[in-house]
């Protein structure tokens, strides 16, 4: 049973030379295993492991090292004619490499103790190996018999000095073609020296495997490029339609479309496109007139539609006013009934549980009710400050305007007069240079006299019309100027009013019943309004100084808003304001200096 069983494993192994392949399940096994022991012997010889028809395995303890059977090599990955390509190998896994026979040679696999061969940085693109270590005596056909099972081998260059380069057709066989580095190559039978080598194959740089890299990522750019630049052709919004040449029929169109409200930017667009052409001539010059009076006239209707939106905005406005209210009545009256349920006469009879919740509810409710408050509060403060800025506008306009337009008034007068004086010297420069082109004799040293003193007076004017636009000029500027500080100086006004109108609360309050009012009056340090001011004025100064200031600082300041004050009056004033100002020493030796401070808050205080 163990030949009949050989014979059929041999059949087998003929059937596979045939067709390229082995195929061991493609056809059904009915023989019987008699023999396990012989059936494995035999498998192990052909190189495959003992399994029986199902693929279970025949003998567990099995040695595989029982002998080979003569003149059979075992079955290889890379045997000629099987095409078979080894499978990928894991990196942890060590790789066993198995005798490789040829026709013409024997590959013996190197040490697997030692260390894989090493080898240089693969080129971009790399179709071509080096191969080294060849046996002298080899030729090319046997090279080829050797590589060819790694794929297509386009060029062999082989040198004298045992060794070659081999180029195939793809980069994935360059991987198979390493998987032959380090095995020792044998021709034939024969020990001779020149009859043996050791196989180093290393991958090569090679100009034409460069080249068809290049071309290859060129070819990959420009299908990127047009892949990108059709994307970009679909997101792009479409281009405008062409605008049509002018024609009077095509007139008559546009000048319809700019009348109708929806096709008013499209007729707008065209009549731009024409104009912008070149289209308007002697001709079509009415017909381009109509078409912009007509588009003049949309004027008003975007301004009517501009108030229409602006009404409906205040509209809106005025429904979300009256809407947050109406929360906001409904919010205190949940926030009531949070308060009346935490009162004892009810809140004796809710759980812990359910106090907990209303206590927590009620803190949410007046959260909310507070920022919708706010948000109101917010928008009432802007109306009221809108109304504000128009009223203080309108009133700064008046009277900005009244010294504007009288100081303007003037100096254009003024102006004028110059220019009527200029013109007339100009023709009577003109008169007596057309006497002299009529008068063939030479003028009298009068006339000559004249045109010298009548071109001083020219000269002259010039230069007071131009003194004059300077000083038209920097009166402007100081117009400018002004303003700004009468506007400073409202702002400074205001805080003393509502400073006054403070300090007269506090006085009033701090008057006792027992005195009249007279000897009140009579005995106050401030003796007029203008000392009122002028007190409120230093106070606000003298704050925003906290350090204090010397009475020159502060006259220097006072100047600016009346030049009248005396310096004396001023320290005289502060002097008698004990409560409200201070008088400290600052500084050491050279650097001591008398600095005024204000103490009202400490003074009020004290009184």
């Amino acid at each position: 049973m163990a030949t009949e069983g050989l014979s059929y494993l041999f059949w087998l192994l003929t059937k596979g030379d045939n067709s390229r392949t082995v195929n061991v399940d493609s056809t059904a096994m009915t023989l019987p295993v008699s023999d396990p022991t012989a059936w494995a012997t035999a498998m192990n010889n052909l190189g495959m492991a003992p399994l029986g028809i199902a693929g279970q395995p025949i003998l567990p303890d099995f040695d595989p090292a029982l002998g080979m059977m003569t003149g059979i090599p075992p079955i290889t990955p890379m045997m000629p004619g099987l095409g078979i390509v080894p499978p990928p190998i894991p990196p942890d896994m060590p790789v066993v490499k198995e005798i490789i026979h040829c026709k013409s040679c024997t590959l013996f696999p190197p040490n697997p103790n030692l260390p894989p061969p090493a080898t240089r940085e693969r080129p971009p693109g790399c179709k071509t190996v080096f191969v080294g270590g060849l046996p002298e005596n080899g030729t090319e056909q046997i090279i080829v018999e050797v590589f060819e099972q790694c794929g297509e081998i386009i060029a062999i260059r082989k040198s004298k000095k045992n060794f070659c380069h081999i180029r195939f057709a793809e980069e994935f066989m360059v991987d198979k073609a390493l998987y032959l580095s380090g095995y020792r190559i044998r021709l034939g039978s024969s020990t001779d020296k020149k009859d043996t080598g050791r196989i180093h194959v290393d991958f090569a740089q090679a100009r034409d495997d460069l080249y068809e890299w290049e071309c290859k990522q060129r070819m990959l750019a420009r299908e990127e490029r047009h892949r990108r630049r059709m994307e970009e052709e679909r997101l792009r919004p479409p281009s405008p339609p062409p605008v049509v040449h002018y024609s009077d029929h095509e007139c008559s169109i546009v000048a319809e479309k700019l009348k109708d409200d929806s096709k008013f930017s499209e007729a707008v667009q065209t009549l731009l496109t024409w104009i912008e052409r070149g289209e308007v001539n002697r001709r079509s010059a009415n017909n381009f007139y109509s078409m912009i009076q007509s588009a003049n006239s949309h004027i008003r209707r975007l301004v009517n539609e501009k108030v229409a939106h602006e009404k409906d905005m205040e509209e809106a406005k005025e429904k979300f006013k009256q809407a947050l209210s109406g929360i906001l009545i409904q919010f205190e009256q949940i926030v009531a009934v949070y308060h009346s349920a935490s009162k004892q006469k009810a809140w004796d009879h809710f759980t812990k549980a359910q106090r907990k919740n209303i206590s927590v509810w009620c803190k949410q409710a007046e959260e909310i009710r507070n920022i919708h408050n706010d948000e109101l509060m917010g928008i009432r403060r802007e109306e009221e400050m809108e109304m504000s800025d128009d009223e203080i506008e309108e009133k700064s306009e008046t009277k900005e305007t009244e010294e504007s337009v009288s100081q303007a008034e003037a100096l254009k007068e003024e102006n004028d007069s110059l220019r009527w004086q200029l013109d007339a010297y100009r023709n009577e420069v003109e008169l007596l240079k057309q006497e002299q082109g009529k008068a063939q004799k030479e003028d009298d040293p009068n006339k000559e006299q004249q045109l010298k003193l009548l071109q001083q007076a020219l000269q002259g004017m010039q230069q007071h019309l131009l003194k004059v636009q300077e000083e038209y000029k920097r009166k402007d500027a100081e117009l400018e100027k002004a303003k700004d500080e009468k506007l400073q100086v409202e702002k400074m006004l205001e805080n003393l009013k509502e400073q006054e109108n403070c300090a007269s609360r506090l006085c009033a309050s701090s008057q006792d019943s027992d005195y009249p009012i007279e000897k009140t009056l009579n005995s106050s340090p401030i003796k007029s309004e203008r000392e009122a001011l002028l007190v409120g004025i230093i106070s606000t100064f003298l704050h925003v100084h906290p350090f204090g200031a010397s009475i020159e600082y502060i006259c220097s300041y006072l100047h600016r808003l009346d030049n009248k004050i005396c310096t004396s009056d001023v320290e005289c004033l502060m002097g008698r304001l004990q409560h409200t100002f201070k008088q400290e020493l600052t500084g050491v030796g050279a650097s001591l200096e008398k600095r005024w401070k204000f103490c009202g808050f400490e003074g009020l205080k004290l009184t």
